[in-house]
């Protein structure tokens, strides 16, 4: 038996792991690097096995780190079965034609700006396709239901329980047997916070004798709930007094739904003004949302109570679902008054950025970051203080408030992080992965009673 890391290893992003046994090749997730320029270069590199190879890919949940890359190990020679969750498999679906779209819109405006300057320069082609992304939707196969063990091969049996991060999203545990050695390996995907909003919580583990287990809060806590939704209405008050907008960049997955969720309480309750309007400005988004609908499996019995009573949470008077493009520039003439919610949460792309170009520099707006923000991206070099940022190649003054308000994650703090650590029963060994290295090696010094590795890219081991 034997695992290798090829992607979020000593880094947040581009999850993708290769676990061997008996002659059968598992990879769990096959996603995206995002980040600065040279993360970027790494999605289009050798993955550091053959895909032709690869008999099955386990997906753990549908963010683009986790999903992105499928499309490309489907076009360079990908035969096998991808198995997920139903949500999950309706999300990834979403996820990967959004980014094909993203990356074919890319190098047209790059090979059409070459031919404006006059540059005789070989044609840029993107990393995959749309028609990419729908081939690989024919290799997802069978459907794995929480708690519902599969057998994949001999003496290889997989099952999925559920991680509580996003709608779908799943743990993995693998049961593996070759020749007379046995192993229980469980991948802990990404895990949610408990006794938040829609979503279960995180199921408790098994104990496994090798654990991967996610770092990326590994060395603090997340703020209080509470705190960060009073933070949150705060924000947004005192940006509607100043006669100002509030940008939200916003994870299509999860935080948009939380965020329509608290955003309908405060109205309901009286927080926020009845007479406010939120613009929900992203395709992806508004779709995710409506699939949050379709899949009542995953929810928790207060949102489920909800949906049974005919009260959507994901509704509101002065709520605006804005798909079409020239809905999107029609934004931009809003001077004040309104909550713009926008992908991407890094803004590394998506619409947030044009609206960004017109609140980024007005004392009187405010930029409100709810969720992570990886090294290189725009979003970190905002939260860190940049005072000019680039944008579509321009510099831009920032003068709007600026909000952090971690309490929203969708990703355990070091606290919880611990907890389900214990719950594995002291394993053998522990492979930390997606986080950055400083969070990791914090983490690491806090488990007792395992081995504790931090694999770097490519690194592999014998189980």
């Amino acid at each position: 038996m034997k695992i290798s890391f090829h992607g979020a290893a000593r880094d947040v992003t581009g999850s993708c792991y290769l676990l061997e046994c008996a002659g059968t090749r598992i990879l769990i997730d096959c996603g995206f690097f995002q980040g600065g320029r040279e993360l970027e270069e790494d999605n289009a590199d050798d993955f550091g096995f053959d895909p032709v190879t690869i008999n099955y890919l386990l997906l753990t949940h549908a963010h683009l780190d986790h999903c992105g890359r499928i499309p490309l190990l489907v076009n360079r020679g990908f035969k096998g079965e991808v198995i997920t969750t139903a949500a999950s498999r309706e999300l990834a679906r979403l996820v990967m034609l959004d980014s094909a779209g993203l990356q074919e819109e890319e190098a047209r405006y790059l090979n059409r700006r070459a031919q404006r300057r006059g540059r005789d320069v070989a044609e840029v082609e993107p990393l995959y396709t749309v028609l990419d992304a729908l081939n690989a939707l024919e290799y997802f196969g069978r459907v794995a239901h929480y708690n519902q063990p599969l057998q994949l091969a001999p003496g290889i049996r997989v099952n999925f329980i559920d991680a509580g991060h996003i709608l779908g999203s799943a743990c993995i545990v693998l049961d593996l047997t070759e020749g007379n050695q046995q192993r229980r390996i469980l991948f802990s995907g990404d895990i949610g916070m408990s006794a938040r909003p829609i979503l279960r919580d995180p199921a408790t583990p098994p104990h496994a004798e090798v654990v991967i287990m996610e770092s990326t809060y590994g060395d603090r806590q997340h703020k209080e709930l509470q705190p960060s939704i009073e933070e949150f209405y705060a924000a947004i008050t005192s940006t509607l007094r100043r006669g100002g907008n509030v940008v939200i960049p916003t994870f299509a997955l999860e935080r948009a739904q939380e965020i329509l969720y608290y955003l309908h309480a405060g109205k309901e309750q009286g927080v926020l003004p009845d007479a406010l309007q939120v613009f929900l400005d992203s395709p992806m988004a508004i779709s995710a949302t409506q699939i949050f609908k379709r899949h009542p499996e995953c929810y928790d019995p207060e949102t489920a109570e909800l949906f049974r009573t005919g009260r959507d949470p994901f509704a509101f008077r002065g709520l605006h679902f804005t798909r079409e493009t020239a809905e999107s520039m029609a934004i931009n003439r809003i001077g004040s008054g309104a909550v713009i919610l926008a992908g991407a949460g890094m803004c590394t792309g998506g619409r947030v950025r044009h609206h960004l170009k017109h609140n980024l520099g007005r004392h009187q707006c405010s930029i409100v970051f709810v969720g992570f923000a990886a090294q290189g991206t725009l979003a970190r070099q905002i939260v860190d203080g940049a005072k000019i940022v680039k944008i579509f190649g321009e510099d831009y003054a920032v003068h709007a408030q600026i909000h952090t308000i971690g309490g929203f994650s969708a990703h355990a703090g070091q606290t919880e992080l611990l907890a389900w650590h214990r719950q594995t029963g002291n394993p053998k060994t522990t492979f930390l992965v997606h986080g950055e290295e400083a969070c990791m090696a914090a983490f690491g010094r806090l488990l007792h009673d395992t081995r504790v590795e931090m694999p770097k890219g490519q690194q592999s081991y014998q189980l």
